[in-house]
């Protein structure tokens, strides 16, 4: 290896920053020339790549986002956008490639393996549904931000005796509204995982009307059957059944826009490290994640078109503590 670029692809994630800054100094540390990728697989396909130095990283730990920036780029779904991909890493003289993102992006690293390129995928999404990873960048930041929300949603929800519907991200994993459910003493939690009753929603909240409450709090997964949005239209028509006012407040990209927590930074930054390793050692076409309280490595064709399932014990627990 003597040049390597990096990515991000995706939706943003708090702490991609530091995984690029782990990737970029880890590698010049070897002896490496590091290249950055503008605005992920589009980039790379119109070449739009620039040398970074240590100078060029510095800084960035503590910012959310991405400085390189993301895109999604249906061109690099084609195996012609693919192939141009190529053409611009070998014009350019790259011989390997870390990935920073989720599920799309770590499909496109491995479309990139099998058409013969060195790549290493890092673990990045704020969803949690990555398969060979425990814990993935973003996701203790995008946890807090939630838990942030409902507390304060807590508050104000307790001065008018209101009902709170809030809806955080995830697409179809149900792992952040579960764990700031837990967290966040709420009432119940609705996740695609689980087959939800609007009535049940109903009883839950009219019981603990019943037993005084000043607020309710349902947490709602975007992907669920019954997101937000149309539990609220269920519950307009029966007002009677839940005691509450209800009001409806869907977090959406506030998740994405925290400043990355210390978690966050730390995880990144050795994840980043880590698909430095694979690449000095020759071990291509895996993904880098945090595996049993460790850095280890999954191949990519065990962990594209899966989603990793929740523990559904987790949910249990979050019933019982209603």
């Amino acid at each position: 290896m003597k040049q390597i670029a990096v990515l991000t692809s995706g939706g943003d994630a708090p702490g991609m920053n530091a995984a690029i800054r782990a990737v970029t100094r880890t590698g010049i540390q070897k002896g490496w020339n590091i290249f950055g990728v503008r605005d992920g697989y589009q980039g790379l396909i119109e070449g739009n790549m620039t040398e970074m130095d240590s100078r060029d990283v510095s800084g960035i730990i503590q910012r959310g986002g991405t400085f390189l920036g993301s895109a999604r780029c249906e061109e690099f779904k084609t195996e012609a956008g693919r192939r141009e991909a190529l053409r611009s890493l070998n014009e350019n003289e790259i011989d390997g490639l870390v990935v920073i993102g989720g599920n799309g992006s770590q499909t496109g690293s491995f479309n990139l393996f099998k058409m013969g390129f060195p790549v290493v995928g890092v673990a990045s999404t704020i969803d949690n549904d990555l398969v060979g990873s425990d814990i993935t960048i973003g996701v203790d930041t995008a946890l807090n931000i939630a838990l942030e929300a409902i507390d304060r949603l807590k508050v104000t929800g307790s001065s008018h005796q209101r009902a709170f519907l809030i809806e955080v991200m995830g697409r179809n994993c149900g792992y952040l509204a579960l764990m700031s459910a837990i967290a966040g003493g709420a009432e119940t939690v609705v996740i695609p995982e689980v087959e939800t009753d609007p009535d049940e929603i109903a009883h839950i909240l009219s019981q603990a009307y019943e037993r005084g409450k000043s607020h309710a709090i349902v947490v709602v997964a975007e992907g669920a059957k019954y997101n937000a949005t149309k539990l609220a239209e269920f519950f307009e028509k029966h007002q009677e059944r839940i005691g509450f006012a209800l009001r409806v407040s869907i977090l959406g990209h506030i998740q994405r826009g925290g400043t990355p927590s210390a978690s966050d930074r730390i995880l990144a930054s050795r994840l980043g490290a880590g698909a430095v390793d694979c690449l000095d050692r020759g071990e291509f076409g895996v993904l880098v994640g945090w595996v049993n309280g460790k850095v280890q490595t999954t191949p990519l064709e065990e962990v594209v078109d899966k989603t990793k399932q929740i523990d559904l014990e987790l949910f249990d627990l979050a019933r019982k503590l209603d």
